[in-house]
C-alpha cells in the first residue's frame, strides 16, 4: 500500500535483489527442465509457456514476485508466533501470551461450533490458513512489501490446499465409498433415480468449483486494495504516496482480517459439510446458509 517514487507496477527491491543472487540458477534450470515441459504441454494447445503466464523467461524473473513475498510471509509468521509466544507462564502471561490465547480461543470457538464437537482435531490446519492469510494480507501495508495473496497464483494455491484438505477429512471420516455416495443427497424411491444422477452431477460441479471461488474471492478482493491504494496514491505524487496511504491504512486493515475471516470459515464449512452424512439430511442443509453468508462477507 505504501509507494515512494517507484511506479506501481516496478517490482520489490528484495525481489530483485534475491532475483540478482538466486535467479540464474534457477533460470537455468528451468530452461533445461521445466520449460521443455511446459513446452511440450501448451503446444497441444497451440501457445506456448510465455504467453501463458504471461512474461518471458528472464534472470530478472526467474523467482516471481508472489514467491519471495510468500516465502516472506512463512518466516514472519513462525517470528511473530515465537515472538507473542514468548516464555510461557500460567501465572504472570505477557501480552503476547494473552494476545496469542485471545485468537487461539476465538478460532477454536469458530472451529466447534461451525464443524462440530470434534471439530477441535482440525483447528492446525484451521489455524495455519487464517494466520497464514492474515500475514500475507497485511503485508503490502509496508513499504518493500507486496501481499502474496495480491497473486492470483497463491490464492489459488490456498484454495486448492483447502480443497485436497477437507475431501481428505471427507474421506476419512465417511470411507471412499461413503463419500462418494453423499453426493447423490438423501435416498429416494427408484422411480426417482434419475434426480438422484442430476443431485450428484450438480453436487460434483459445486465442489470441484470450490478451490477456483475460494482463490478469486480472495485474489480479488486483495488485488483491488491494492490497486486502489496505488491509483490513488498516483493522483498528485508525492504528496498522495505518503498521505494517502497512511488515511487508507484502517480500511486496509479491515479488508485484510475479513478476507481471512471468509477463507477461514468457509474451509471450515466445506470441512463440516463432509465430515458425517450418516443421516439423510446431512450437513448439506448448512451449506446455502453458512457459504452464503460467509461469500457476503
Amino acid at each position: 500500500m505504501f509507494l515512494f517514487a517507484e511506479e506501481a507496477h516496478e517490482v520489490p527491491l528484495i525481489v530483485q535483489f534475491i532475483n540478482h543472487y538466486l535467479g540464474t540458477p534457477v533460470y537455468n534450470f528451468q530452461i533445461a527442465y521445466t520449460r521443455p515441459m511446459w513446452q511440450a504441454f501448451f503446444a497441444k494447445f497451440g501457445t506456448t509457456p510465455e504467453d501463458v503466464f504471461g512474461s518471458p523467461y528472464t534472470v530478472e524473473t526467474a523467482i516471481p514476485w508472489y514467491t519471495t513475498m510468500f516465502v516472506i510471509a512463512c518466516l514472519i509468521t513462525f517470528f511473530l508466533i515465537w515472538l507473542l509466544k514468548g516464555k510461557l507462564s500460567e501465572d504472570d502471561p505477557t501480552h503476547g501470551q494473552l494476545t496469542l490465547e485471545a485468537g487461539f480461543l476465538t478460532l477454536k470457538e469458530m472451529a466447534v461450533s461451525v464443524i462440530s464437537e470434534d471439530g477441535f482435531k482440525y483447528f492446525p490446519v484451521v489455524a495455519t490458513f487464517a494466520v497464514l492469510i492474515l500475514v500475507s494480507n497485511l503485508m503490502g501495508m509496508f513499504p518493500l512489501f507486496w501481499s502474496p495473496t495480491a497473486s492470483v497464483n497463491v490464492t489459488f494455491a490456498f484454495g486448492i490446499t483447502s480443497f485436497v484438505y477437507f475431501n481428505y477429512v471427507g474421506i476419512k471420516e465417511n470411507g471412499l465409498w461413503g463419500y462418494i455416495s453423499h453426493f447423490a443427497g438423501p435416498k429416494l424411491p427408484l422411480l426417482m433415480f434419475p434426480i438422484t444422477i442430476l443431485i450428484f452431477f450438480i453436487e460434483i460441479v459445486s465442489t470441484s468449483i470450490r478451490p477456483m471461488t475460494l482463490g478469486v474471492r480472495l485474489f480479488a478482493n486483495m488485488f483491488a486494495d491494492e490497486q486502489l491504494s496505488s491509483q490513488i496514491a498516483s493522483l498528485a505524487p508525492p504528496y498522495t504516496q505518503f498521505l494517502v496511504p497512511v488515511v487508507l491504512m484502517p480500511l486496509g486493515v479491515f479488508v485484510a482480517f475479513v478476507q481471512t475471516l471468509v477463507f477461514t470459515l468457509l474451509s471450515m464449512i466445506y470441512i463440516s459439510l463432509v465430515m458425517s452424512h450418516g443421516d439423510d439430511h446431512g450437513a448439506g442443509h448448512a451449506e446455502p446458509y453458512g457459504e452464503a453468508a460467509a461469500a457476503h462477507a
